[in-house]
């Protein structure tokens, strides 16, 4: 599977944005889709992922409550939705095919090029 992100930008902070990745090729594993981030000299950090469990989208304490996936089936779009957005939400984000790997953390496969989030005052 191919995937390439868009809609990023520059946003004031505690504004929203709303990022989509679109998916081209293999079908199999779109349901995997999910995001990742990774600031300005830092390590890559889970956005969303899959549980394991119920296959309810998941997210990390840093952006539950402002962030929300979703995904357009027919047009094999997942989105982002980024809201009450933070100075430490800058990063190029990327989406990719999580899996949950329990205490080792997510692991993401297969990830587009990713799209630049700049929040600021």
């Amino acid at each position: 599977v191919q995937l390439v992100e868009s809609g990023g930008g520059w946003v004031q902070t505690g504004g929203s944005l709303r990022l989509s990745c679109t998916a081209s090729g293999s079908t199999g594993d779109d349901y995997r889709i999910h995001w990742f981030r990774q600031a300005p000299g830092k390590g890559r950090e889970g956005v969303s992922c899959l549980s394991p469990s119920d296959g309810s989208t998941v997210y990390p304490d840093s952006v539950k409550g402002r962030f929300l996936v979703s995904s357009d089936n027919a047009r094999r779009t997942v989105y982002l939705q980024m809201n009450s957005l933070k100075a430490e939400d800058t990063a190029i984000y990327y989406c990719g095919l999580c899996r949950d790997e329990g205490e080792n953390g997510w692991e993401y496969d297969q990830w587009g090029r990713g799209t630049r989030v700049t929040v600021s005052s």
